[in-house]
């Protein structure tokens, strides 16, 4: 519940639009409440035949008679109750009359000061005619009703822009969430677990503000309208007929529960079938290549099985709190009819000897009473549609809001130091490094690269190379020890004043499903045209590019599909040469390229490696020709050699 207040609290800062919601709804609840309490007792008079006028001015005469006859009768009883030796069953009968006459006194006082007031206004306002009147009252009712709906929607679509604006603000920071954190802190949730919290999390917690904002305040409002008027009627046969509240209450919290528990279960549920799917697809080269199509569809169905099983308890849940709060509606109409015509038929104000009116209703009265509880009972219907939307919203804002509150272990300094371009050395300092806190992956590693150094980085698999480059790019942060920068650990900088220093290309090639060109430009976003294709051309990509029908706007596909091993890896070193910068990261760059292109590639890369740091991850002869010195990784040790020493041996 912290959470959902906590996007309640976001959603607040709307403020001007959620009071004019507010407002919205506060008409919206008066309209629906004038309406019943205008319509039965002016129908019941008009079709007697009487216009509203003489209805308010014999209203007023029957007033007038009766407080004379109990002004007269109060007089008589006062005096007589002062006469001495009276019995005391007498006595105390005698001042329970007084004091029932002492009330209807002050009755026919209000009411004669109510008629009096209205008085002006319906002789001005209304028709003389009864049939005239009828057609005022529907055309009141019609208009009302118009206007009511105007309102309603409205503040439905008030409060529909805020939470879909703060749906899409969560968005946004989950989004830059995914962006921001660490490789083992992104891994945990994976790119399945931050797509649903980006699709159905965000819909959750959007359901459950809509639900607040909206129904949450109309619907309330609404039943207060009538329960308003009913208790102005008779406040004790109300509360009679709120007996059932207390035990649909209960009924109502235990149903929360269940539903917030479902809703838990269903979107872990989510959380499995996007790993299921995005798995399975990412992946379906292998999947097809080891014919496991048919293991991946068991797979995937029992995952779905699962989701629509749980599916189908929330909603025998969500169905169940419909007839829960429709017995609260039923409970209220029923007593109402049972408890109301036996007043009115027997002309009585006590049922088992309990008080229910002053005096005897009217069926005007009783016929506006029964209205109001109708009218309260529609919203506390509709109530179960929101709490329904709350418990949702609640279990969505539980998702989201602890993942957004996790810091990365990346933490941007306060105040990070910034450092000349080029830089002049990278250092490590002692450095250990564990990715889960047992193994060790590497081990008081101390060695320096001077810029302009082109470092081979070599070593059997697992070692820990690709490691080493995580670390010099501050993808990780060591468990011990310091990355330096002349002399600056990396922890002091900023990650972007780090970053923007380099330049990577991966084995794994990672393109964008846009164009040629958009993925090469991704390396400098504002390189012209001319620095692109001069790039391409570095990288010998140029020449299968012009190829193409469509040139450089040429879609490649999700991760470049469309082109080959050695294809993606070109363009993804165009990229890196059009970044220019002083660091250069090559992870087994060349890995994929036939021999002819490695040949260009070695040449363009003998010119691009001047006057910059280059570290690359090679096994290949023609790439560790290129080094000055070579780094020998493994089993965690890190040894610095000349390139020229280690060919000799």
């Amino acid at each position: 519940m912290h959470y959902f207040l906590r996007a309640l609290r976001d959603a607040a800062k709307s403020w001007p639009l959620l009071l004019a919601s507010f407002l919205c709804s506060c008409g919206v609840a008066s309209l629906w409440g004038a309406n019943i309490a205008a319509l039965f007792p002016i129908i019941e008079v008009t079709l007697n035949g009487d216009s509203l006028q003489t209805w308010n001015n014999r209203r007023i005469k029957d007033a007038q008679t009766r407080l004379e006859h109990n002004t007269a009768e109060r007089t008589r009883l006062e005096d007589w109750l002062k006469t001495a030796g009276l019995p005391a069953d007498q006595a105390a009968s005698g001042r329970t009359r007084l004091e029932a006459i002492a009330l209807g006194v002050r009755n026919d006082e209000a009411l004669l000061s109510t008629s009096h007031q209205l008085a002006p206004w319906i002789d001005r306002f209304l028709p003389l005619d009864p049939f005239t009147t009828v057609l005022w009252v529907v055309g009141f009712v019609v208009v009302s009703t118009f206007v009511k709906h105007a309102l309603l929607m409205t503040s439905t679509l008030l409060v529909s822009w805020v939470a879909m604006s703060i749906s899409r603000d969560i968005r946004v920071k989950v989004f830059d969430k995914a962006l921001a954190l660490d490789r083992v802190q992104f891994m945990r949730n994976g790119s399945a677990g931050f797509m649903a919290q980006v699709t159905g999390v965000s819909d959750m917690l959007s359901s459950g503000i809509t639900s607040v904002y909206g129904g949450a305040i109309t619907e309330p409002l609404k039943i207060l309208a009538c329960l308003t008027g009913a208790f102005l009627i008779s406040w004790q046969l109300t509360l009679a007929c709120l007996t059932l509240a207390p035990v649909v209450g209960f009924l109502m919290v235990w149903l929360n529960r269940r539903i917030r528990n479902v809703s838990k279960n269903i979107l872990t549920r989510s959380l499995g079938f996007h790993h299921v799917l995005l798995e399975a697809l990412n992946n379906v080269l292998t999947v097809q290549a080891y014919t496991m199509e048919d293991f991946e569809r068991t797979r995937f169905r029992h995952c779905t099985t699962d989701a629509m099983k749980v599916g189908m308890w929330q909603t025998f849940y969500f169905a169940l709190a419909n007839p829960i709060t429709e017995i609260l509606g039923i409970g209220m109409v029923a007593t109402s009819i049972a408890v109301g015509a036996w007043l009115v038929i027997n002309q009585q104000t006590e049922i088992f000897g309990f008080t229910m009116t002053d005096r005897p209703m009217t069926v005007p009265g009783i016929m506006v009473f029964f209205g109001m509880l109708i009218g309260a009972s529609d919203p506390v219907r509709k109530l179960s549609g929101v709490f329904t939307g709350v418990n949702v919203g609640i279990v969505g804002a539980q998702a989201l809001y602890p993942m957004l509150d996790t810091p990365s272990k990346l933490a941007e300094p306060a105040n990070p130091k910034r450092l000349p371009s080029p830089h002049r050395e990278i250092r490590l300092q002692d450095v250990s490094f564990s990715y889960d806190g047992i193994d060790t992956v590497l081990r008081d590693a101390n060695f320096s690269i001077q810029f302009g150094e082109r470092i081979a980085v070599v070593g059997p698999n697992g070692g820990g190379k690709s490691t080493l480059i995580n670390l010099i790019c501050r993808f990780y942060d060591p468990t011990q020890g310091q990355v330096l920068l002349d002399g600056v650990p990396l922890t002091e900088l900023s990650l972007h004043d780090l970053r923007r220093r380099i330049a990577m290309v991966t084995q794994q090639t990672e393109l964008f499903n846009e164009s040629i060109m958009y993925n090469i430009r991704y390396g400098r976003w504002d390189a012209t045209d001319a620095e692109i294709e001069e790039a391409a051309r570095k990288a010998h990509a140029h020449e299968f590019i012009s190829e193409f029908p469509d040139g450089y706007r040429t879609m490649v596909g999700p991760n470049g599909f469309r082109l080959s091993g050695g294809q993606r890896q070109r363009i993804a070193l165009a990229r890196a040469f059009l970044r220019n910068a002083e660091i250069l990261v090559l992870d087994e760059a060349t890995s994929q390229i036939d021999v002819e292109s490695e040949r260009l590639i070695h040449d363009a890369l003998s010119l691009y490696v001047e006057n910059r740091t280059v570290i690359m991850i090679t096994h290949r002869a023609s790439t560790l020709a290129l080094a000055d010195s070579i780094l020998h990784v493994e089993h965690g040790t890190i040894t610095k050699r000349p390139a020229t020493k280690l060919q000799a041996a």
